[in-house]
């Protein structure tokens, strides 16, 4: 059931559109990578969804309640909860203290705030810095924090706007794992990052935008399958395979030979010729294979041939 849509999203700034056109939908419960180089649109697009900032054009819907336009901002603002791409902080104030302070905002009653507190400081791992001053965390507890503030009120979707920015491989494996448990006790979480393999391993969903306009959204499965699918082979003959490269290089369908481990690596062009297309071409020329393996591509590969040919088809408009 679709928790997040967007239809025709778009916020202009002057002569700039840093939202353009954007629909997507994201499902009830699921963890939704958000990737864009940067400036592609995804703080602006995540402002809107979090109801700080108005679309220009376009509608968004969260939870069944219309937000923009002129829908309601409050009653959907209780469902999200919002950590932006810098952590603020009161001075001087201590860990539970924050969380207190956010839980009064919520005017959460004062057994339930205290309750509350103590649960999310175990959740988030923070309990037994409880009493330590926040700007003597490091960062990647002050993103936990960060975190455990938004929790406060019990939100039903998380939007999380680059937390995983500057944190050392520790934090950031401590970050995957309460973003996993905060998936597992039902939350929808939308996060951000310019970074694809920092989301790639825990996300069911990926959201890729560039220049502000939807390029992909769907699974990272899917997300391979589009821009690789039955393209990319690993080859090997029993001998010479330095005329097997030159026999594959001249086709007009192949569109790269690279040796690789004593194989090679062969890339075929669009429109993909068929699954037979290479085994024939060798044994037209009386060659005996004995290594014919698909490559799966690397997703982060997949993800930068799919900026490519976006960038290719602007560029032919």
């Amino acid at each position: 059931m679709p928790i997040i849509e967007t239809h025709n999203l778009t916020k202009v700034y002057g002569d700039h559109k840093a939202v353009d056109g954007l629909k997507v939908t994201i499902e009830q419960g699921r963890l939704c990578g958000f990737i864009g180089p940067n400036g592609a649109g995804k703080t602006t697009t995540i402002k809107m969804l979090a109801t700080l900032i108005p679309p220009t054009i376009g509608s968004v819907h969260i939870g069944g309640h219309l937000l923009w336009p002129s829908g309601k901002r409050s009653l959907v603002a209780r469902m999200l909860g919002y950590v932006p791409d810098q952590f603020g902080v009161y001075e001087n104030m201590r860990v539970w203290e924050y969380l207190e302070f956010f839980g009064l905002a919520y005017n959460i009653p004062n057994e339930e705030r205290k309750q509350t507190t103590e649960s999310i400081l175990e959740l988030t791992d923070l309990y037994d810095l409880g009493d330590q001053f926040v700007l003597s965390l490091s960062r990647g507890q002050q993103q936990r924090l960060a975190i455990a503030r938004v929790l406060m009120h019990n939100p039903k979707i998380l939007l999380l706007d680059e937390p995983a920015s500057g944190l050392d491989p520790q934090a950031r494996i401590e970050l995957r794992e309460l973003l996993m448990e905060l998936q597992a006790m039902g939350k929808t979480i939308l996060i951000s990052s310019h970074i694809l393999t920092e989301l790639a391993t825990m996300c069911d969903d990926l959201i890729i935008i560039q220049s502000g306009k939807l390029v992909f959204n769907g699974s990272p499965a899917a997300l391979r399958d589009r821009v690789d699918a039955g393209r990319s082979y690993r080859i090997r003959v029993a001998k010479d395979m330095e005329k097997a490269a030159s026999h594959l290089k001249q086709s007009e369908h192949v569109a790269s030979v690279e040796p690789e481990n004593g194989n090679l690596s062969v890339r075929l062009k669009d429109p993909f010729p068929g699954e037979g297309y290479i085994s024939a071409i060798l044994q037209r020329a009386g060659m005996h294979i004995t290594l014919y393996q698909p490559e799966e591509p690397n997703l982060e590969d997949a993800y930068m041939r799919l900026l490519d040919e976006v960038g290719e088809t602007k560029g032919s408009e």
